[in-house]
């Protein structure tokens, strides 16, 4: 028996395959066993006709494929190479177990590439511990982005034979070269960042407060919500937070790059974190993922280590508002099908923007709000409390004014951000501010007595839920960083306070 390995997607992640074969006396066959679909079972007559064009005698024997984990479904055409060089090298002395091959046949033996292929290695070079790889060589300029892993290059079924037997010199190796970006480093860790803005906070004029709360969002991935009067610099402000997130290490820097070719993009390989906005009038289905016999993957999905922007958001369909419950507090979510059951992560920087009423004008100064109060009510009321009191920061911004005038760039946020990232990096966190669990909060979010004292009032002054005292916490914490402070002082836990919705 002779085995190697290749790799499938379940939901959004590949997980390895051991595709192994045994050649036995009997009647002449050929079957593919391991829960394998048609594409794959398509693969005996690719494989068989591949072989035969290049003056290989298909063996009479009894020849079993066997994709495991059995009980795992596979897709894809990737398989190919992989089970006609089983084939090809059932009697040759060939150490096979430690390559990982991906290619399709072609009926005369070429090795082409599928769709799936990108995604599928960005995903094993995080899962998989992947060094080494046999591809298409029209896979090689694009699969050179990817850091620490060697590429051998193949354009003909002969070609892979030869190199595995050692005849041949692999002629194309691609080392994916190292991440060309500033970085920080902690305990071996590089952290990457981009210092480019097309968006700047300069041309954000007022609004300090806004800006403030944005700083405090952005150096520790708190949700926020921005409610203003229309042209006040809601969407301005959303826009330009993506450019001075926290940096992304090795890991998130892949999965960033494997969900852009999952949305049918090109790769950029870029530490800038996706930023998604989905209308208001999208379903369902296109914002949490569906499909009636496979689960796909759906906007939040696509936002993750990023931002999710819902502009416009008591516009959203209700019970959607209300299924974002859900990844907001866990951080992940479960698509559930007849067919198939799919997890995936859903760490994101959630941010809303909506108007004070429906018509807009109710804390504009220069414009009277024609809405009664029914349906101001009925407008507000479409957020629910549950949902609400999953927003770690609400701002009410100000009317814009003539007389506003830019103060920070962004590239000054972005170094607070930095700094801030810094001081949660040196505590050795797991994970930013924002994310802490409750256990967590109890190590890192020390609070002073003053502090202490003062979260106890609040809480019982406005009826802080167990959740909202954490969300204090957790703010305060970001503050007390940008502030250059180790303990949470009385000072941090009032303007975090000061933050929530009431």
């Amino acid at each position: 028996m002779k085995k190697l390995l290749c790799a499938t997607f379940e939901g959004i992640d590949a997980h390895r395959v051991s595709v192994e074969s045994t050649l036995t006396k009997g009647l002449p066959s050929f079957n593919i066993v391991g829960m394998a679909n048609t594409a794959i079972k398509e693969s005996m007559e690719r494989v068989k006709s591949a072989l035969l064009s290049n003056d290989f005698i298909f063996p009479p024997k009894r020849i079993t494929i066997n994709l495991s984990p059995s009980d795992l479904k596979k897709e894809g055409s990737q398989f190919d190479l992989g089970i006609a060089l089983l084939i090809a090298l059932d009697n040759t002395k060939v150490d096979l177990e430690t390559w990982f091959i991906f290619g399709e046949l072609g009926l005369d033996g070429k090795v082409k590439e599928n769709n799936l292929l990108y995604a599928l290695i960005l995903s094993l070079v995080n899962s998989a511990n992947l060094t080494k790889a046999m591809v298409p060589k029209e896979s090689l300029k694009r699969l050179s982005n990817i850091p620490n892993v060697t590429f051998i290059g193949v354009d003909h079924l002969s070609e892979a034979i030869s190199i595995l037997k050692e005849e041949t010199e692999a002629q194309t190796v691609v080392q994916g070269e190292a991440i060309a970006y500033e970085f920080q480093e902690y305990q071996n860790v590089k952290y990457y960042f981009k210092q480019e803005y097309p968006l700047d906070f300069k041309e954000v004029k007022g609004q300090e407060i806004a800006k403030r709360a944005a700083l405090i969002s952005a150096s520790g991935m708190h949700n926020l919500l921005l409610e203003g009067s229309p042209g006040c610099g809601k969407s301005m402000i959303a826009k330009r937070l993506q450019y001075i997130l926290p940096p992304v290490d090795n890991d998130a820097l892949l999965d960033i790059a494997k969900l852009d070719t999952l949305d049918g993009k090109e790769p950029h390989f870029s530490p800038l974190r996706p930023f998604r906005s989905p209308h208001h009038s999208s379903t369902l289905a296109s914002v949490f993922g569906g499909g009636s016999h496979q689960a796909r993957i759906g906007e939040i999905g696509l936002a993750h280590n990023g931002i999710l922007f819902f502009d416009e958001l008591p516009h959203f369909q209700k019970n959607l508002l209300e299924a974002l419950r859900e990844p907001l507090e866990d951080k992940k979510i479960r698509i559930s099908r007849v067919n198939s059951k799919v997890e995936y992560p859903t760490n994101f920087l959630f941010v809303g923007a909506m108007n004070p009423c429906p018509c807009g004008n109710l804390l504009s100064q220069q414009h009277e709000c024609r809405c009664s109060d029914i349906e101001v009510s009925r407008y507000k009321n479409r957020l629910s409390e549950p949902f609400l009191d999953r927003i770690d920061l609400s701002i009410q911004m100000q009317s814009s004014q003539a007389s506003d005038q830019p103060s920070f760039s962004s590239y000054e946020l972005h170094q607070a951000v930095l700094s801030a990232h810094d001081k949660q990096r040196v505590r050795q966190q797991p994970t930013l501010n924002g994310t802490l669990d409750d256990a967590q909060i109890e190590i890192y979010c020390q609070l002073s007595t003053e502090a202490l004292e003062t979260l106890e009032m609040a809480s019982g002054r406005f009826a802080l839920s167990f959740r909202a005292i954490n969300k204090v916490k957790k703010v305060a914490r970001t503050i007390a960083d940008l502030d250059n402070q180790k303990m949470i002082e009385k000072k941090h836990i009032l303007e975090a306070l000061s933050y929530r919705r009431r």
